[in-house]
């Protein structure tokens, strides 16, 4: 079996979530909860170097894929050509087990109730027997996707396969390279404090918006509103609120 893989790379994508939107034209998914693309963002750190962070998050179609053992109901299975782990509606009972395994949150409900069915990324499997690349890939305008045979993958962008502040992959090996982040550079050196102190000064006798420059520099992680990356929402309302809602 050769294992197909995607690639993403987190300093090209903005975050314009066209491979979602094209993921659900494609399959007919109806707007809500169900996503089988989420674009994840979280921010770290303060000024003057604040970082947004984002992720395309899948199913990973991973070469040890815990899901599919966890099944008792034999809803899952890893075909052959592909690596693509897929998906018999008919035997899936929304038990969840499979959800409970994946450290990715990848299986997908329309509710929070037990039994309601699982959804899930197929790869585009319909589309990759055709020779056509994945749907969310092939729509990606800032080319931070790709698709192709892991090993091709690797070879030609690295092997990371798991970005900062992620789950543990050991276990599953997601089928997917990542390319993180490049780091900002100070171009200009420059004073940090200094430029707090100025940035809080106001004119035409309006009270400074602070007098302690450490006000702007220094923070607390909790008044950030999504200051983590969480794969595994508690409820299909976080998973809304978490990943960004493409439907409006």
């Amino acid at each position: 079996m050769t294992q197909y893989g995607f690639f993403f790379d987190q300093s090209r994508c903005n975050n314009c979530h066209v491979c979602s939107i094209a993921c659900r034209d494609w399959n007919g998914i109806e707007p809500g909860p169900v996503k089988w693309v989420r674009m994840m963002q979280w921010e770290k750190g303060a000024f003057p170097v604040p970082a947004m962070h984002t992720l395309f998050a899948t199913c990973y179609h991973c070469e040890n894929p815990v899901c599919v053992d966890a099944c008792t109901n034999g809803a899952l299975f890893k075909e052959d050509e592909f690596g693509a782990v897929l998906l018999d509606e008919d035997k899936c009972r929304g038990c969840r087990q499979c959800w409970l395994a994946c450290p990715y949150g990848a299986p997908q409900y329309a509710d929070n109730a037990i039994g309601t069915p699982m959804s899930k990324c197929t790869m585009c499997y319909d589309k990759l027997v055709q020779g056509e690349l994945p749907v969310c890939v092939a729509s990606c305008p800032q080319r931070a996707l790709d698709f192709g045979p892991l090993e091709e993958m690797e070879e030609r962008y690295g092997s990371v396969h798991e970005l900062e502040d992620m789950p543990d992959g050991s276990v599953v090996k997601p089928a997917v390279v990542f390319k993180p982040r490049a780091e900002r550079k100070t171009l200009v050196p420059y004073d940090p404090v200094e430029a707090a102190r100025l940035m809080g000064g106001r004119i035409d006798q309006l009270p400074d918006l602070y007098d302690d420059p450490s006000f702007a520099i220094e923070y607390d992680p909790a008044i950030v509103g999504y200051n983590t990356l969480v794969m595994k929402a508690s409820s299909v309302e976080e998973t809304l609120a978490r990943s960004k809602n493409e439907d409006g």
